[in-house]
């Protein structure tokens, strides 16, 4: 009963989001209005989904409120990182080891893996905005810094709102007190993205008014069921803990086992895009996603899209599928270790992420895999790819190995992140000879490649060398000149 109660919750909440953009409308309520409206709802599906294990959603809030409010500003994000994460791992392990897992098996840390990305943003950019001068931080950073500490409506608002507490996804606390104020369609500028900011009558000549997201929100709904109806017709047909049984493994031939892994993949992903595209449709059905205007003058509803189907099933690169997965926790991700962390920070990223994720060892496993996955096809991509640029035909013979390859890196990574415990993940590497591993750390050893920082840091001291040497000639110049 407990997908049944939340696909019936979800679609509750589509209907209460149309309800809110009509009558709930920025021009005819104020703000104080919609967030409460918007924060009783939450609660009331948070309470139907899961009962009193809701209660969690209030305390860690209400613990890291306090921990914002009391601690200093200089250390606070800190503090309310370690709370607020340290509040949502003790309630994964209290639910996957403590309690008897038949006894209620709806995982309420699920949106509080959403509010745990929320309430760290909000610290961050709370921080950001209160002890940074302008100077001091990057363009995201700019756009996402907060200038005011968030009341306590506004704060539950923003953590628990009806359009996200099931299933997310997760946005910026800016863009979501701009929906509730109505302040996205103010005539100063229409944000077309962190970096791109167009002018209102520009984006006007382009698209004379504000369509609503009617199009957008059907176009979603029919991807839903598209999703759902391949998920139920695929996944029993194809189990991904078939590939580790005993007699699949001895009697089917390894690029037969290759195959299967990739289907059995292919036919458990449309889950997520099932899940995420709904709640995508119902923030879009709120008024909420609005991202300015593409070039044809088409508005945009992708703000807080959380996945890009195509560019997922034709990933030509490691990078390219993480980008395009989990978007939304991918910028999270970033924002609050990869730009912050100055050890290491993909290993960072990529522990952060599995801590977040719960307490099950396949999905360490998965992303400490991910770590050499990500090294190695950084590896192959600043040192092979370079001679499959010559023409068309050798892009096109690059793209499909590439592909190929991503494909079957990704299976190969994700597949302890679905079998979840250590013994079966053990097992399933043992069946394939750990040979992607043994690879990557062959391709790191061979093909080594500077980090990304340091790279960036030498285009830096280049650019200073040049300006430099522009300077010395400049001078030179002078002299000459005053010589004369």
């Amino acid at each position: 009963m407990d997908p049944v109660n939340f696909v019936a919750c979800q679609l509750f909440a589509l209907l209460m989001a149309v309800w809110f953009r009509i009558y709930l409308h920025p021009s005819k309520t104020s703000p104080f209005i919609r967030h409460v409206v918007a924060t009783l709802l939450g609660f009331y599906l948070a309470l139907f989904c899961f009962g009193w294990y809701s209660l969690h959603f209030l305390v860690q809030s209400g613990l890291s409120y306090s921990v914002m409010v009391f601690a200093g500003l200089e250390h606070m994000h800190k503090y309310c990182f370690i709370v607020t994460l340290g509040y949502l791992i003790s309630c994964q392990i209290t639910r996957v080891y403590v309690f008897d897992y038949g006894m209620y098996s709806a995982d309420f840390t699920g949106p509080m893996m959403v509010i745990t990305q929320k309430i760290t943003s909000l610290a961050f950019e709370i921080h950001d905005g209160l002890t940074k001068q302008e100077g001091q931080l990057t363009p995201s950073q700019k756009y996402l810094a907060i200038r005011r500490m968030p009341t306590l409506l506004e704060y539950l608002s923003y953590n628990c709102n009806f359009m996200g507490i099931l299933a997310g996804p997760t946005c910026s606390y800016n863009d979501y007190m701009a929906f509730i104020e109505g302040t996205i369609m103010s005539p100063n500028v229409v944000i077309v993205s962190e970096n791109d900011v167009l002018g209102f009558n520009e984006a006007a000549s382009l698209y004379p008014t504000l369509t609503s997201a009617q199009n957008d929100v059907i176009s979603k709904l029919c991807t839903c069921a598209i999703s759902l109806g391949i998920y139920l017709s695929l996944c029993t047909l194809l189990p991904v803990e078939h590939s580790i049984n005993d007699g699949f493994v001895s009697s089917t031939p390894f690029h037969l086992q290759v195959i299967y892994l990739y289907l059995a993949m292919l036919a458990l992903r449309p889950k997520y895009y099932f899940v995420w595209t709904l709640a995508d449709a119902i923030n879009n059905a709120a008024g909420f996603g609005f991202n300015g205007y593409n070039k044809d003058g088409s508005p945009r509803w992708d703000l807080i899209s959380n996945l890009r189907i195509l560019d997922i099933e034709f990933a030509t690169s490691f990078k390219m599928f993480l980008d395009n997965w989990n978007i939304q926790t991918a910028l999270w991700l970033k924002r609050v270790c990869y730009e912050r962390c100055r050890i290491n920070p993909m290993a960072a990223t990529f522990l952060l992420s599995a801590m977040w994720h719960g307490v099950y060892p396949g999905y360490y496993l998965t992303f400490l895999t991910g770590i050499a996955m990500t090294m190695a096809a950084r590896a192959v991509r600043h040192n092979i790819r370079p001679y499959f640029q010559g023409s068309d035909s050798h892009k096109r013979i690059y793209d499909v190995m590439t592909w190929a390859g991503t494909q079957v890196a990704i299976s190969y990574t994700v597949a302890p992140f679905v079998l979840l415990a250590v013994g079966p993940s053990l097992k399933f590497y043992r069946s394939w000879y750990y040979c992607l591993h043994l690879l990557c750390l062959l391709v790191v050893l061979a093909l080594p490649v500077k980090s990304r920082r340091l790279q960036a840091k030498e285009q830096q001291d280049g650019l200073k060398d040049n300006q430099a040497d522009h300077n010395s000639t400049d001078n030179n110049c002078n002299q000459k000149e005053k010589a004369t």
